[in-house]
């Protein structure tokens, strides 16, 4: 289990999200700490990644404050969080579907002006992915499920982020390939890299983070340590259904 690091490094404060006359997410708040691994659950359409979605900017909160490192980051855009340390894993492993995977991987730093350094991050994907590397030439599009998520989580880690924001990096994967992912995650973490997970796989992301959260509806139903959550059977058949 690692180890929560200590201080806040984002904080999400009673944070409402709607999407015309529908109410996404219903004031919830929640925090990550420098160097731990926080697990957002929840059913499909709890709310899970229209809040990952508010706390990028990629949709604009109807009310709440999102800060990160202390500073308040409520509505900036994405490629201004980027550069923040803020990096996005989409659901689904979105890739430039035409382009070869070292270019995916480079247009990850966008944000990164020295060529050393992007060589340097390049090379540690390349390390955490070694299936990534042997088809460095290949075009995306033509990757399996299980590589376009390493690819988007590649792509993610080019630009050098202190806090991954993860979709359900499990969705649509063979179990090999899921408990691939996570230990590549459970590495990151280790490394210093912070993560808001969110899964609808809640076991295999119990496993791996410290904290959790659980949406129901819009609204934080449940919080506590990733162990009581896990080792409880009534909070786990009554809010998680295992």
């Amino acid at each position: 289990m690692p180890d929560d690091g200590g201080g806040v490094l984002l904080s999400v404060e009673d944070l409402h999200v709607a999407y015309g006359g529908v109410q996404a997410v219903r004031g919830i708040s929640l925090e990550v700490r420098h160097g731990e691994i926080a697990a957002l659950l929840g059913a499909n359409g709890a709310g899970k990644s229209s809040t990952l979605l508010a706390i990028v900017g990629a949709v604009r909160p109807r009310s709440g404050r999102v800060r990160f490192d202390g500073q308040d980051i409520t509505g900036l855009a994405p490629d201004v969080l980027v550069r923040r340390g803020i990096a996005l894993i989409p659901e689904g492993g979105r890739v430039f579907a035409r382009q070869p995977v070292e270019q995916n991987l480079r247009l990850g730093a966008y944000t990164v002006a020295e060529g050393a350094v992007q060589r340097e991050r390049l090379e540690q994907v390349y390390g955490l992915f070694p299936r990534l590397a042997e088809r460095r030439s290949q075009i995306a599009g033509t990757l399996s499920g299980g590589e376009r998520q390493m690819l988007a989580i590649g792509r993610a880690l080019m630009s050098g982020p202190r806090l991954l924001l993860v979709d359900e990096p499990s969705l649509g994967l063979s179990p090999l390939l899921v408990d691939t992912v996570f230990e590549a995650l459970a590495s990151l973490n280790r490394a210093g890299t912070a993560i808001l997970l969110v899964e609808q796989n809640m076991a295999q992301a119990l496993e791996v983070a410290s904290r959790a959260y659980v949406m129901q509806s819009g609204a934080i139903a449940l919080q506590g340590a990733a162990s009581d959550i896990q080792a409880s059977d009534q909070v786990r058949q009554a809010y998680l259904g295992l």
